[in-house]
């Protein structure tokens, strides 16, 4: 229901902006950037080929393998460990007015002539943060009884979630504010897609990585079975 509402929202209203919204004919430059398909791949092209460019599409590439496992699989594993998804779905609430206000609040820093600063001084603490998600995971099954977790248990999720938010979102602005910045005017939006993209690229290629890993690295041992069974295959599991 949620989703059907919100997606009929969306229907409406980009198809009246679409029929509604003119063109302010003055603003209009008059040289387009592109003019066509092959145009914009081409100019793409010439774009990544530049050095610099290409230096640093390969750091944001990578930027993030340090995040992907903290961020991809913790929710995964709290539940395997029993906290119940329902638990976890509202401990998003509280995140939202966070993730309206810290846009806000790190844009003041990263306005600068040097925004990758926040960038880099955000990383060592995500990274830390990763290594308290995992004691998250492993404390899990040691506060658990009958009736669940405690409300501790559950304090202390919300504010590592909440910390972890103000580093994602220090890097996110950080980049964000740098593509802008060094975005060419005269092709500004193209540049800026391509820099974009590249971004949250890096951010996802690691996070896919990092689920598909979890079965082969998970140690899982055989309850009931005779001898010592890893069950470290699908079929040895299957048995």
């Amino acid at each position: 229901d949620f989703l059907f509402f919100w997606g009929a929202v969306f229907l409406v209203t980009t198809t009246l902006v679409a029929f509604l919204k003119k063109e302010n004919q003055e603003l209009i430059p008059a040289k387009e950037e592109t003019k066509g398909i092959t145009d914009t791949y081409k100019l793409l092209f010439s774009i990544i080929k530049m050095p610099a460019v290409l230096t640093f599409c390969l750091l944001i590439l990578t930027s993030k393998v340090g995040f992907s496992a903290a961020d991809a699989v913790t929710g995964l594993k709290l539940v395997e460990e029993g906290v119940p998804k329902e638990h976890l779905a509202l401990l998003a609430v509280p995140m939202v007015p966070l993730q309206i206000i810290l846009p806000l609040v790190i844009s003041k820093y990263t306005a600068g002539p040097q925004p990758l600063n926040t960038f880099y001084k955000a990383m060592p603490y995500r990274l830390l943060l990763g290594l308290e998600f995992a004691l998250l995971v492993w404390w899990a099954p040691k506060v658990k009884h009958e009736g669940g977790f405690p409300v501790y248990y559950y304090a202390v999720v919300v504010l590592s979630y909440a910390l972890h938010q103000i580093t994602l979102y220090s890097m996110y602005v950080a980049i964000m504010a740098f593509n802008a910045k060094v975005s060419d005017p005269l092709i500004g939006g193209t540049y800026m897609t391509l820099l974009n993209t590249v971004s949250n690229l890096g951010g996802n290629w690691p996070s896919t990585v990092a689920l598909w890993l979890v079965d082969p690295l998970t140690v899982k041992e055989c309850a009931g079975a005779q001898g010592h069974h890893t069950c470290a295959t699908a079929a040895a599991s299957e048995v």
